[in-house]
């Protein structure tokens, strides 16, 4: 099961990636555009999540997706921690945010992390 280290360790991993403190918690920034976020309790994460699917993502797994009240007109969603599969899926995840905060230079700079889902 992930936890907050493996989180830290994976979002600093992708290209151009900063740790922030922003609102008491540490926010994760790819050229300065957040995509991540650890809240206080570090059981769970906040990531990018294109507003179309979020839905169907809290409806397929509510073990493992909620939105939150503060985030929902926004397309953010959240993961629990210890619901993901394993560090493949984190990685995925984070990923996936990665992408869609990423500027274009990045995206076509690093290939092997694939495109955006939506923008």
């Amino acid at each position: 099961m992930p936890d907050a280290e493996d989180v830290r360790r994976v979002a600093l991993s992708l290209p151009d990636t900063a740790e922030k403190i922003a609102w008491s918690m540490p926010t994760f920034r790819v050229a300065g555009k957040m995509f991540a976020t650890l809240p206080e309790d570090e059981s769970s994460m906040a990531v990018r999540c294109p507003k179309e699917e979020r839905d169907e993502l809290v409806l397929a797994e509510p073990e493992k997706f909620w939105i939150a009240a503060h985030e929902a007109q926004f397309a953010w969603i959240r993961v629990r921690l210890a619901a993901l599969e394993d560090e493949q899926e984190l990685r995925d995840v984070l990923a996936d945010s990665w992408r869609q905060a990423a500027p274009s230079r990045l995206l076509e700079a690093h290939p092997e992390l694939g495109l955006p889902t939506a923008r």
